[in-house]
């Protein structure tokens, strides 16, 4: 028994000076334009799924998650935020979303799973994903409301064609939600959270601040972007 438990230490052993030769050696190519092996991606993609799942698991999604208000205030955050990565109808592929890997999810197409869906995209959009170019909005101080309302304009954009799409976007507030820095400010937010019991989330020194509105600017073939 003795000897069995000592192979099984010097074989962990041996594993363990062999990865850390790999990972030392500069031997793991980490380039995006190289894909995983088939074993790799699929342990990743796991423990992924595994790994959102359970944190969706308690999760539910507002009643009103179908309202045309909602779908109309996550259109713009939408346009402004994610459609360069994962389209929208009449959107060819984007060069950012050529060179990203895995490649995000066009999600101007039917998810191919319903299961909790609303509830994992909400998850995904809020935490984001470790090493897939995927970013934790929430860190930029999108509120969970403002997610919400992205999470039921991704809903129905799969029903829309480009014409809609556009007028939609067109009709939205523009990138428009709670804790967005100011640039005037030199990379300091002009909304700040104040301490618990003092100002309310949204307010500095005691006044209201106005959510940043952006509105989206048009794509002119001409803006010098030429390659």
């Amino acid at each position: 028994m003795m000897r069995f438990l000592m192979g099984v230490v010097a074989t962990l052993v041996l594993l363990l000076a062999v990865g850390a030769w790999v990972v030392y050696s500069g031997r793991v190519d980490v380039s995006a334009d190289t894909p995983h092996s088939a074993l790799v991606y699929r342990m990743i993609e796991t423990a992924r799924e595994k790994s959102v799942e359970r944190a969706i698991s308690h999760a539910l999604a507002p009643a009103n998650l179908s309202d045309t208000e909602r779908v109309r205030r996550g259109a713009g955050n939408y346009a402004a935020m994610c459609v360069e990565c994962h389209l929208a109808p009449g959107k060819a592929n984007s060069e950012i979303r050529k060179g990203l890997y895995p490649e995000p999810p066009d999600l101007s197409q039917p998810a191919k799973s319903q299961a909790d869906v609303a509830a994992r995209q909400f998850w995904i959009i809020k935490h984001g994903i470790k090493a897939s170019g995927m970013p934790a909005w929430s860190k930029g101080g999108i509120e969970d409301d403002a997610i919400w309302d992205m999470v039921a304009f991704i809903q129905k954009m799969p029903t829309l064609t480009a014409d809609q799409y556009a007028a939609l976007v067109e009709s939205s507030d523009g990138h428009s939600h709670g804790g967005v820095a100011d640039d005037n400010h030199h990379g300091e937010a002009a909304v700040q959270e104040a301490p618990h019991g003092h100002d309310t989330p949204g307010q500095v020194s005691g006044k209201q601040a106005a959510p940043a509105v952006v509105k989206k600017k048009e794509h002119d073939p001409n803006d010098g972007h030429a390659h």
